[in-house]
């Protein structure tokens, strides 16, 4: 097909793609109108139909080409968001729904076929009289997997790779912290069964969660519970339940994250504060910052959605730049450091966005200790002070408010209601008499034990203000086990004692031993913030956070067949301590 017959055959693209535009400020201004080509049939890696629809410039010339592969489908908002504005910015955008979803053929085997479907789709743009031979991949979230999954093996015309809150490690994603995310699964499930369909579908579905999720969230047994929710049985839920250890065949070959080990295409990695894939996506990060491939990190202030929401001016300068400068030899928008990311908090005196050289910058790790009269000090206390206690009753689970969800829930939100409760501890600091900056991991260091062996530990870094507003940062859970450590032969069988019918709350009471104190670490997600004099630091213990995580049954048994409650009994043993990544002088100086 000639240039000109290419675009004298062009559709323009769908209203609601053209009008989505209008929506944004401090975008670029379009260079070039844009034709539009739906439902272009490629060949998958077995021989069905992956549809495709093609976006690009109405100009005369050669231009590279954005591949965005999607379980999603191909309209909202990924057509306004790739199709329309990366077209107007001179790229060809080829947007295809996944084998099985969006009308394409072949039945819907997430994250099995990514790789070959992907490699399949590029022996096809080799065909194309408008393929240049200068690809790059971009998308957000499971669009980021199929990036990865691309870069197992990367086609010699793979240049550059953009990650949008991304993920690679699809175990990891329901378990991030060895406990099933139950809120954001359930969140990610809907959406994928159903916004491939059409907006209407993935509405109706979204709203029958939201009707569902309490009874859901408090019912047993939970792989019958989640079914009213989700509108019938999801086969890949239900094996993401039935096999919580990463090393069960079931996960074999489904991380794509060692393609970072190797990789020399140069990748751009964007995410947020909030993000549900901040940790996958610092973990690629550092694998490619390993293998010495080129490479770039944006962190703003944004959730999961939000980043293609308020930051998307910001994301897409960042994407338009990297890709500019890796496909079209045109460096000139590229920032002068490596590492961009967004200062929370408050009484920052300029420009919130830091530059640095790397990621983590230099930091030195602070301690704050945890006191019995429920203070952080930077002062030890003696061994001998007598320990701190909650009872943690799965019955009536510690609530989750904010953090990292896939809900409008999601972000910094006051945590009053959560810290009134009697099984959430805190540690707060006095008034802070100077600034405090940390930029890093974020860890505690405590000695626990429990009257059962079988508990969660979850921990939460709060900025409280000078009218005690007590506000989320950063959080991280861990799950206690009796086969761990100290707690390998203390207490009796867990799960021992009455059944519960299924469907019921109904709490197993059986006499326990407690176990020796275990020295455990419980990681937090990263941060960079900023807590201002007058503020006070302010650390949370408790036992979960509900229904964010799946409550702990305290029985052992599995997941989605649990059907009996066990409370516990959760200690905490001097000392135990807060560290916080505290930056270096050069790094905290306002910019």
């Amino acid at each position: 097909m000639t240039t000109a017959t290419h675009h004298a055959s062009a559709k323009k693209p769908p209203l609601l793609s053209r009008a989505m535009r209008r929506t944004f400020r401090g975008l670029p201004p379009k260079l070039h109108d844009v034709g539009y080509e739906p439902g272009l049939a490629v060949p998958d890696a077995d021989g069905s139909t992956l549809l495709t629809d093609h976006y690009f410039p109405l100009s005369d010339g050669d231009f590279p080409t954005l591949l965005v592969r999607s379980p999603y489908g191909r309209g909202f908002p990924w057509s306004p968001l790739y199709g329309v504005l990366f077209a107007e910015q001179g790229f060809h955008v080829v947007l295809q729904s996944c084998r099985g979803t969006g009308g394409s053929g072949g039945e819907p085997d997430l994250w099995r076929h990514e790789a070959a479907d992907g490699q399949a789709t590029v022996a096809w743009l080799r065909r194309q009289s408008w393929f240049s031979g200068a690809l790059g991949t971009i998308g957000a979230s499971y669009l980021g997997y199929v990036q990865w999954a691309l870069a197992q093996d990367p086609p010699p015309e793979l240049r550059a790779m953009v990650v949008h809150v991304g993920l690679h490690d699809m175990h990891g994603y329901f378990y991030p912290a060895g406990t099933f995310a139950l809120e954001n699964a359930l969140a990610s499930t809907a959406g994928l069964t159903h916004q491939h369909r059409g907006l209407p579908s993935f509405v109706r579905a979204v709203l029958r969660l939201q009707r569902h999720a309490r009874k859901i969230a408090r019912t047993l047994p939970l792989g019958e519970a989640y079914v009213p929710g989700l509108g019938g049985r999801v086969p890949f839920l239900d094996a993401a339940m039935a096999h919580p250890d990463p090393q069960d065949p079931h996960w074999a070959g489904v991380d794509m994250g060692p393609a970072a080990d190797r990789l020399t295409v140069p990748t751009s990695l964007i995410t947020g504060w909030m993000d549900v894939a901040l940790g996958q996506t610092l973990q690629q990060y550092a694998r490619l910052r390993r293998a010495g491939c080129d490479t770039a990190l944006l962190i703003g202030p944004w959730t999961h959605n939000s980043a293609l929401q308020e930051g998307w001016p910001d994301v897409f300068a960042e994407s338009l730049a990297w890709l500019r400068a890796h496909l079209c030899d045109d460096p000139s928008g590229l920032r002068g450091t490596r590492v961009r990311v967004h200062l929370g908090g408050r009484g920052i005196r300029h420009d919130p966005w830091r530059s640095l050289a790397d990621w983590p910058p230099v930091a030195t790790g602070h301690r704050w200790y945890l006191d019995g009269g429920g203070t952080l000090s930077t002062r030890a206390p003696e061994t001998a002070a007598p320990p701190l206690s909650f009872r943690y009753d799965p019955a009536d689970p510690t609530p989750s408010i904010g953090g990292p969800l896939l809900s409008p829930k999601a972000g910094h939100q006051d945590n009053a209601v959560l810290e009134a409760r009697d099984d959430v501890l805190t540690f707060t600091t006095a008034p802070l008499t100077e600034p405090v900056r940390i930029l890093g991991p974020v860890s505690a260091e405590l000695r626990v034990g429990t009257d059962t062996g079988r508990a969660d530990v979850f921990v939460r870094l709060c900025d409280v203000d000078d009218r005690g507003r007590s506000t989320n940062v950063c959080d991280g859970l861990r799950r206690l086990d009796p086969t761990d450590g100290p707690d390998a032969t203390a207490g009796p069988d867990a799960t021992a004692g009455p059944d519960a019918t299924a469907g019921s709350d109904v709490t197993d009471h059986a006499d326990t031993t407690r176990t020796a104190p275990a020295a455990v670490t419980v990681t937090m997600s990263s941060t960079a913030y900023h807590f201002p004099a007058g503020h006070r630091i302010r650390l949370q213990v408790s036992g979960g956070a509900h229904p964010r995580f799946a409550r702990n049954t305290g029985t052992g048994e599995p997941l989605p067949t649990a059907t009996r409650l066990r409370p516990a009994e959760v200690t905490l043993h001097h000392p135990s301590a807060l560290v916080l990544p505290v930056a270096e002088e050069e790094e905290a100086a306002d910019g």
